[in-house]
């Protein structure tokens, strides 16, 4: 067989049933905050975002 190659008869052999049954549980979910402070003000910020957009341009 090559890659990527498979047979055939395997293929009527896979488990096709959905079951309908099945919830998705979020026990994992987190509500927490997250915040990031990267110590520049608004103005500057601004001004890197502008410089940023006019280097694309070139």
């Amino acid at each position: 067989m090559g890659f990527g190659s498979y047979d055939e008869s395997e293929q009527g052999s896979q488990d096709t049933e959905i079951d309908e049954d099945a919830t998705v549980t979020r026990e994992n979910d987190h509500d927490g905050d997250v915040n990031f402070d990267s110590g520049a003000d608004s103005d500057e910020l601004i001004d890197r975002l502008q410089s940023m957009k006019s280097d694309e341009d070139a």
